[in-house]
């Protein structure tokens, strides 16, 4: 796996927090490692559910300095828009994690919107092959599974290409392998997935096609 050292190396204890950098992240990790270049001081970050966007929230505040809103949509309006006004007083960099920007995010109050508009984007996408690989290890590693590379390999070219499918494949699996007291493998994961209607019988046999 050809892991990009930024904006952190992988720990040393497998099952402690990381965030992965492969190359369908790696400009989201590059802009928050930036954010000298950005035209004002603050930027939203967006990705999808357990993308580790907020783990890259917090890890670029402990680096920056700067300060960070999660689940902007649920939060004030008017608490991230005098935020916003004092990262720009203060010089200090501001990330607010969101699902959308505007106009997806259907932000009411019109001069938080249009600061919103100014500040830089950065996007967290779906994970791509390199990504689902490592996710697999990591996070079969954290549950102390012995994941061989050949089971990874075999879910990474079948599992639907999203960090919330990859998180709930780990979960049963950890379940069935807990309750069954068996060992990981390929046939363990065919019969279990299929039975969980994760992947259907026709995919336990064919990999993916979306390449």
């Amino acid at each position: 796996m050809s892991q990009i050292a930024l904006p952190l190396a992988w720990p040393d204890d497998p099952r402690a927090d990381a965030f992965l950098v492969t190359p369908s992240n790696a400009r989201a990790a590059h802009q928050l490692e930036h954010w000298g270049a950005w035209p004002v001081m603050a930027a939203v970050l967006t990705g999808p559910r357990k993308s580790g966007r907020s783990l890259l929230a917090r890890i670029f505040a402990a680096k920056s300095g700067g300060t960070i809103i999660d689940d902007a949509e649920r939060q004030s309006e008017t608490a991230i828009f005098h935020a916003w006004n004092t990262a720009q007083a203060e010089r200090r960099p501001l990330v607010i994690v969101a699902d959308a920007v505007p106009p997806e995010w259907a932000v009411k109050l019109p001069d938080l919107r249009s600061r919103l508009v100014a500040s830089t984007h950065v996007a967290i996408g779906a994970p791509d092959d390199e990504l689902m690989r490592a996710l697999f290890t990591h996070l079969f590693a954290r549950r102390g599974l012995d994941a061989r590379a050949d089971l990874i390999d075999w879910l990474a070219a079948r599992v639907e290409r999203s960090h919330v499918a990859i998180q709930r494949v780990v979960d049963v699996l950890d379940q069935e392998v807990l309750e069954r007291r068996k060992r990981l493998s390929i046939p363990l994961a065919r019969t279990t997935l299929a039975e969980a209607g994760i992947v259907t019988s026709q995919q336990s046999s064919q990999p993916r096609t979306d390449r």
